[in-house]
């Protein structure tokens, strides 16, 4: 289901709860949300759809990847942009890393560990930040 997205600053400042196998459905809206925003959007989390769970989907390379619990174990190569957000007005100057060592589940649950370089890291940076209630 496409949901609303939400720009809320209060609710969007939490931090976000684990995932876990009831929140599947979430993703599958948060995944379908993010599709229907193509035009304007490469990734989402789930509180930018009113659910506080630590759940994102991303654009990667031409599919899409919908992460669960995703935590950043290592960075490297920092450099200054700005981004902008769905659910924020504007852009904003934000600190990324070109290279990202990222830990995940699966829709299955399965733990997933890969590097991410370039636009993906970036895109997969922004939304982990949403999970952490920080608001670029």
């Amino acid at each position: 289901m496409i949901r609303e997205i939400c720009k809320d600053e209060h609710f969007l400042a939490q931090k976000a709860e684990p995932a876990a196998p009831e929140d599947l459905p979430a993703a599958a809206d948060l995944l379908e949300t993010l599709i229907f925003h193509k035009e304007g959007c490469v990734g989402m989390a789930a509180n930018m759809i009113g659910v506080n769970k630590r759940i994102i989907a991303v654009e990667n390379e031409g599919s899409y990847l919908v992460m669960l619990n995703p935590e950043i174990l290592r960075r490297s190569a920092p450099y200054d942009t700005e981004e902008g957000c769905l659910s924020l007005s504007g852009t904003r100057p934000v600190r990324r890393w070109n290279s990202i060592k990222v830990r995940w589940q699966n829709e299955q649950f399965q733990t997933r560990i890969k590097t991410f370089t370039g636009w993906t890291a970036q895109i997969i940076q922004h939304e982990i930040d949403h999970c952490e209630g920080i608001l670029i």
